[in-house]
């Protein structure tokens, strides 16, 4: 498939962007075809928030930085679409905060993992965990593909972000004690609910910010990460991200109807 340059001036053209990213990683082998679907229910509810990272995002972006630079043990969780999306920005993350990238499927394939392997070893990851040739073993909470994981990686991890995560693994890494970080464009998902720090944001845009936190933190006293962990409350920020999207969406259809510039 021939990939479409969308014109300069378009006023849907960073949306566009990122949805032929999406169909090439497809095309890869990288993305399962209902990633494609998932894609498409995240553009919604990034068209409620502005398309634009909100303050409430960052906030949230800094205190997942931080949960990562004070844990022990944090892994990267990968799927298609977050690989698809920024494999460059997962690995840059990955080194500064020192967690491993394992990859992690729901619609596993074996050529969907190596392809997903290529694309991180490209991007410059030095070593992807969750392969299958590698130690696993399985969360007793879970009963789809996505049980099996890394004996090295989120068996023994603290500290878990799960970018584009299903909800029901979260649930069931939240019954085994891990500290789960996501970024989920619904705040409403039961991923968004479950996890302790949430960033309701576009991928595309959160992982570079949180890799530019992460270059500006890590020479941050352990004191000065805890005070931003222990101060975020996750209802409260997806409370507000709720009111957010709801005032866009009304301030949209007034400027609509005043014939304004919305």
């Amino acid at each position: 498939m021939t990939k479409i340059e969308v014109p300069a001036d378009h006023p849907r053209k960073a949306s566009l962007d990122i949805r032929e990213k999406i169909i090439e990683g497809h095309e890869k082998n990288i993305v399962a075809t209902a990633g494609l679907l998932a894609h498409g229910r995240g553009e919604a509810f990034d068209y409620m928030i502005g398309e634009a990272t909100n303050a409430e995002a960052m906030d949230a972006c800094r205190a997942a930085v931080a949960a990562m630079l004070l844990a022990k043990r944090p892994v990267i969780s990968v799927n298609g679409n977050a690989c698809a999306l920024v494999p460059d920005e997962l690995v840059d993350l990955s080194e500064l905060t020192n967690a491993p990238l394992e990859i992690n499927l729901f619609y596993y394939r074996p050529e969907r993992e190596d392809a997903i392997l290529q694309a991180l070893l490209i991007a410059g990851a030095k070593e992807v965990l969750g392969t299958h040739d590698r130690p696993s073993e399985t969360i007793p909470e879970l009963s789809s593909n996505r049980r099996k994981v890394d004996s090295e990686g989120i068996a023994k991890a603290d500290v878990v972000l799960v970018p584009l995560e299903d909800g029901d693994r979260t649930e069931a890494l939240k019954a085994i004690g891990k500290f789960v970080i996501t970024i989920d464009l619904n705040p409403m998902s039961r991923t968004s609910v479950y996890s302790d720090i949430t960033i309701v944001d576009n991928i595309v845009r959160a992982a570079p910010l949180m890799v530019q936190y992460a270059r500006e933190m890590k020479d941050w006293p352990s004191e000065k990460l805890n005070t931003l962990v222990a101060s975020f409350d996750n209802r409260k920020n997806l409370n507000i991200e709720v009111s957010l999207m709801r005032d866009h969406l009304s301030h949209q259809i007034d400027a609509t109807y005043k014939g304004d510039e919305p």
